[in-house]
C-alpha cells in the first residue's frame, strides 16, 4: 500500500491508559513503514466540551487546540480513533470535541443537501479504524447492545460528514486481560498501524 496520511486520535481522557498505549504502538509501527503521521491525546487537549446553546448561530469559537484537531483532520487520508466505551457510549471529554469541532462550514454545509436531503458532508474521501476497548464481551456488544457506539460513529458522526468506511477493532475483557493478551493486541495493532488501516 502507498504511503497514507494518517490522524490518530487517541480518545481517552486519562494522561495514561490502553489507548494511550495502542496509539503509540500504531503511530511508531505506521512511521516506520513509511506512512505520514500526527498524533494527538485528548488528555492534551484545553477546550470547553460543553458545546451550550441549542443552535450554530451563537457557537463558541474553537478553541486553539480544537482547531489543530480539524487541521489534522484536514490533512488526513485516514483516521484512527482509539476510544474506551464507557456506558456504552464514548467518553464524555471526547464526545464534547465532536459536538464543538464538527460544525457547519467546516465538517459539513447545510446550504448544500445530498439526495438524502442532509447536509453535504465536507470531509469526503477520508477512511476511519476505530480501535476500541471495553470490558463488555465483543458477541454481547453486538447481540444485547446493537454495536451501537459503533453504529454512532458509523452513521452519526463519521458517516454525516463524509468519513467512510469505519472499519473496528474491538479488544475486551480488558481490566482482566493479562500481560500477555495485552501485548498480543499490541502486536495486533502494531500491524494495523505498519499497513495504514
Amino acid at each position: 500500500m502507498a504511503p497514507r496520511r494518517i490522524f490518530v486520535l487517541n480518545g481517552h481522557p486519562g494522561e495514561t491508559s490502553l489507548s494511550r498505549l495502542f496509539s503509540e504502538d500504531y503511530a511508531q509501527a505506521a512511521m516506520q513503514a513509511g506512512h505520514e503521521l500526527r498524533i494527538t491525546h485528548l488528555h492534551d487537549l484545553d477546550f470547553d466540551p460543553d458545546f451550550g446553546g441549542g443552535g450554530y448561530r451563537a457557537a463558541k469559537p474553537l478553541e486553539p487546540d480544537l482547531e489543530a484537531v480539524m487541521a489534522n483532520m484536514d490533512w488526513a487520508e485516514h483516521l484512527v480513533l482509539l476510544s474506551p466505551m464507557w456506558w456504552g457510549g464514548l467518553p464524555a471529554k471526547l464526545k464534547g470535541l465532536f459536538d464543538r469541532a464538527l460544525l457547519p462550514g467546516s465538517a459539513f454545509d447545510t446550504r448544500a443537501k445530498t439526495w438524502l436531503g442532509s447536509p453535504r458532508p465536507l470531509l469526503a474521501r477520508r477512511t476511519a479504524r476505530l480501535i476500541m476497548t471495553s470490558d463488555t464481551p465483543h458477541w454481547f456488544f453486538r447481540l444485547a447492545h446493537k454495536a451501537a457506539l459503533v453504529r454512532q460513529l458509523r452513521m452519526q458522526i463519521f458517516g454525516f460528514v463524509g468519513i467512510s468506511p469505519l472499519h473496528v477493532t474491538h479488544f475486551s475483557a480488558v481490566s482482566n486481560s493479562s500481560p500477555e493478551t495485552r501485548a498480543k493486541w499490541s502486536r495486533r495493532v502494531a500491524s494495523l498501524g505498519a499497513r495504514g488501516a
